[in-house]
């Protein structure tokens, strides 16, 4: 195997690792929420506030991991942040009150925001580096961090249901592959001048489309020669296609957490699935999406990144519609895997075209992503309060094909190109 093969796999392994920690650390916590009511006697409505503060801290934490990425950089930025979830669980099994778990809460959300956006960085500049597509791959690891977590839950309930055990394992789990994967995690030094970097970015991906061949189609007018404006005080102003990105990333979201809350009572009320059955609609989309992001680098490699974002979410919208339609239980959970299959890979897409205007544009994307996944299921509830469940599906399916409406809009690297690497980044040798 060569060299550049075995760094490839060598930082794909410990990107991944970052992706996983995430995913490992959040269903952790999620998983003992029944011990943290009983511990603090907590009623259904605090305990929804604990979720919400969770997302609301990694909602607002865009101007800070803005900052964060300027200065330490996406290698150290994502190795501290993980090392801070780690903490936090410990700090989550020791809560004295409900204030102070609210606090603890709201500084994991600001966690997760710093290393949801240094992760999709790294992956972002080892597509860049080795010219290759990774980064559903990364992403479906995040699903594998979550089952561990679910099977370790309950690994530990079956001797002890004390939290200091479970929460103790987990965090020195963290930690330890955490350590592990530092070295393969990809260098970068602190940048001075945010705003530089994404027509720096755009002029070298440029130069690759020049030497690779044109970009897709209508994308080079699109906005890659388009450059961030500094406001007063040094802030960033999004670029149009950032908010592009944005408005796709908000949308992706918005269908992803709506169908993982919504589904089951969809076909428990509306199609009258029996008790059996309605969890299938969740499994559905779930194992849908995995099995997506396993296979769907090679289809952004085929494709392109535009036309699987642009096809895959009209396909959820399309597939959800024609159920929602059609009725039944069978044409039902056919339409959540469409919606699985469709929006699978459009986050990852997106980040990586984030990654190319610079860490401000990642980092406002990874926000709106994240006000999305929080706020898109409160408000299919209030679609359907307001009217009826299927119409708040019904919405869900639009969202979906805002998506692809969002993906005509945003420039993608063509066809068997990545954007192009960045001279900082380069394996740790250490």
């Amino acid at each position: 195997m060569s060299p550049v093969r075995d760094d490839f796999r060598r930082s794909q392994l410990a990107i991944g690792t970052l992706f996983f920690v995430l995913g490992f650390q959040y269903a952790t916590w999620v998983s003992r929420v029944p011990a943290l009511k009983a511990r603090l006697d907590l009623g259904e409505a605090r305990i929804g506030l604990l979720l919400m503060t969770c997302g609301i801290g990694a909602a607002v934490s865009f101007p800070l991991v803005a900052v964060l990425m300027r200065r330490l950089g996406s290698r150290l930025l994502s190795v501290l942040s993980a090392l801070a979830l780690g903490v936090i669980l410990l700090a989550l099994s020791v809560v004295p009150n409900y204030p102070v778990t609210l606090l603890v809460l709201f500084c994991d959300g600001v966690a997760v925001g710093c290393l949801n956006v240094a992760m999709n960085a790294q992956g972002a500049a080892l597509e860049a580096r080795f010219e290759r597509t990774t980064m559903s791959r990364l992403h479906a690891t995040f699903s594998a961090g979550s089952l561990l977590a679910a099977l370790l839950a309950s690994g530990v309930n079956a001797f002890t249901g004390t939290l200091a055990v479970h929460f103790g394992l987990a965090a020195l789990l963290l930690a330890a592959v955490v350590v592990v994967a530092r070295p393969g995690l990809l260098t970068d030094g602190p940048q001075e001048d945010s705003a530089a970097e994404g027509p720096a970015v755009e002029d070298a991906a440029a130069n690759g489309a020049a030497a690779n061949g044109p970009a897709e189609e209508g994308s080079a007018a699109k906005g890659s020669a388009e450059e961030p404006k500094k406001a007063r005080g040094g802030f960033v102003l999004p670029t149009v296609a950032t908010l592009w990105m944005g408005l796709a990333m908000v949308f992706g979201t918005v269908t992803e957490g709506a169908m993982n809350d919504w589904s089951a009572l969809y076909l428990k009320d509306v199609v009258n699935a029996g008790a059996g059955l309605a969890p299938l609609g969740i499994a559905v989309v779930s194992v849908m999406m995995v099995c997506a992001r396993i296979f769907a680098d090679g289809w952004r490699t085929r494709f392109g990144d535009g036309r699987i974002v642009r096809t895959g979410s009209l396909l959820a919208g399309l597939g959800l519609a024609l159920a929602l339609l059609v009725g039944g239980v069978v044409p039902t959970l056919l339409g959540f895997a469409c919606v699985g299959l469709g929006v699978a890979a459009v986050t990852p897409c997106v980040y990586v075209a984030a990654a190319r205007q610079g860490a401000d544009a990642l980092s406002l994307v990874a926000a709106m992503g994240t006000t999305g996944l929080l706020a898109g299921p409160a408000v299919i509830g209030f679609i359907a309060g307001a009217t009826s469940l299927a119409w708040g599906m019904a919405a869900v399916a639009a969202s979906a094909a805002v998506v692809s409406l969002c993906a005509t809009r945003i420039t993608w690297p063509a066809p068997r190109e990545t954007p192009a690497p960045d001279a900082r980044l380069a394996p740790d040798p250490s």
